[in-house]
């Protein structure tokens, strides 16, 4: 019952997520509740009964009441994504303050990816606000033993050893990215790395500690490497000037490392 419940809250959960992927990006100091959501298209007002996740899409066949435009298929996915991994945290780790944390990691990651992935933009109020939250929760849930723990376990406790492993990670691991990114950058004359994604990693560092983020750091740079490669050959892009979303690969990458992290 606690799984099905998660899944039911991971689908409203994602239904708010498509508001924050769409508004965010797009607007600048107004809220993301109101005014209520319209089609993108014909700006019609969306009735209650066409916003329930997943059936709506589902029940309109895709496409707006109004205007009959096709509404795009990350709503639905997203939903879909965020109700899943929800679920199997749950399933994993049952009602408990661990796995609040990491559902509320994976929803951040759903985001970001669908965020870098349309508009090239890794929102603040995700990576900043992620970073504050995974700070907290280290806090109150123990982190992975490190090298601070190595260090200074005889000097603090167990809070403040936690704390200072996601500070360590998020640290270490973001000044990581941006070193490499600048170095790229140098030797090809490129912007090769959007400071999104060092706050994205120095987020990531917060939730997992250091092992973790370089866990995502790694396996989101070859799956980016190697999908990117083989699209820019496939499409004939230029590769000097092709931009690959490296924030999707990484949610994508983040994903699979919690997932791995919960069933450990």
């Amino acid at each position: 019952m606690n799984t099905v419940l998660a899944l039911l809250a991971g689908l409203l959960i994602g239904s708010f997520l498509n508001v924050c992927i769409y508004r965010l990006p797009r607007l600048t100091n107004r809220s993301i509740v109101h005014p209520r959501s319209r089609c993108w298209r014909c700006r019609a007002p969306i009735a209650w009964y066409d916003n329930i996740p997943l059936l709506s899409y589902a029940l309109l066949g895709g496409r707006c009441r109004q205007c009959r435009r096709r509404i795009p298929i990350r709503y639905p996915i997203v939903e879909l994504a965020t109700g899943i991994f929800f679920a199997l945290v749950v399933a994993y780790l049952g009602v408990t303050l661990a796995a609040l944390k990491f559902a509320l990691l994976g929803a951040i990651f759903i985001a970001l990816t669908a965020t870098d992935f349309e508009r090239h933009i890794l929102p603040d109020e995700f990576t900043l606000g992620g970073l504050v939250a995974g700070l907290v929760f280290a806090f109150f849930i123990p982190n992975e033993p490190y090298f601070v723990s190595m260090l200074l376990s005889r000097y603090l406790g167990p809070r403040a050893l936690s704390l200072s492993e996601a500070l360590f990670g998020a640290a270490v691991a973001s000044g990581a990215i941006w070193l490499i990114g600048y170095l790229y950058g140098k030797f090809r004359g490129v912007d090769a790395l959007g400071f999104g994604d060092v706050k994205m990693i120095a987020m990531v560092g917060a939730f997992l500690g250091l092992r973790g983020a370089l866990e995502t750091m790694i396996l989101g740079s070859l799956a980016g490497s190697v999908i990117g490669v083989i699209y820019i050959r496939l499409a004939r892009k230029d590769w000097r000037s092709f931009y690959i979303p490296f924030g999707s690969f990484l949610g994508i990458a983040g994903l699979a490392v919690v997932l791995s992290r919960i069933r450990e």
